[in-house]
């Protein structure tokens, strides 16, 4: 087909452009260590890994800690925190929720002492 067009040069239409790789490199290549890291996603509908790939993947993320960003954490101490670090004024829930985390200590303290 390509020698009937007239249209462009005939360099564009040669099959140059398409290269396989060789045998040898092929059989070279592990294939457990093959895939490229982060390529399957965990909530990927198209991703094709059977279902005892991804039940052994889920059980081995219950045994994981879940990782907490640096204002999660600082948001658990105080949660006027995150609010005050970006500038602003903290909400009339996080105001609350710091004065109920006050009295709670404050609580466990008296009954530590008794």
């Amino acid at each position: 087909m390509s020698g009937t067009s007239s249209v462009g040069q005939g360099s564009v239409y040669e099959a140059g452009d398409q290269r396989n790789s060789k045998n040898s490199e092929i059989n070279e290549a592990e294939r457990y260590k093959e895939g490229k890291p982060n390529s399957h996603k965990a909530n990927d509908s198209k991703d094709e890994r059977s279902i005892a790939n991804k039940l052994a993947r889920e059980e081995k993320r219950q045994n994981e800690p879940e990782a907490q960003s640096q204002e999660a954490k600082e948001s658990k101490k105080d949660p006027t925190l995150p609010a005050r670090n970006h500038g602003n004024e903290p909400s009339k829930g996080a105001k609350i929720d710091a004065e109920l985390q006050a009295e709670e200590e404050a609580e466990l303290k008296k009954k530590g002492k008794a």
